[in-house]
C-alpha cells in the first residue's frame, strides 16, 4: 500500500479518492532519474497541455 496525495486540497491518504474533497489522488513520488529519459518528452508535453488548460479557465 502506497501513500497518495490529493490533486486539489493536498491531503495525504491511502485511498484513490480524497476523503475531504472526493477528488482523485496520485502518487507524489517523482520518477527515478535517468540520463536516458525515455518519457521526458511526453511529461513535458503533458505539462504544457495542463498549463494551457489552466490559462483557459
Amino acid at each position: 500500500m502506497k501513500i497518495r496525495k490529493c490533486f486539489l486540497c493536498g491531503t495525504y491518504t491511502f485511498k484513490q479518492e480524497c476523503p475531504k474533497c472526493h477528488s482523485q489522488t496520485y502518487y507524489p513520488k517523482p520518477p527515478k532519474f535517468s540520463l536516458e529519459d525515455k518519457y521526458g518528452k511526453y511529461r513535458r508535453k503533458l505539462k504544457l497541455v495542463k498549463r494551457d488548460e489552466d490559462r483557459n479557465r
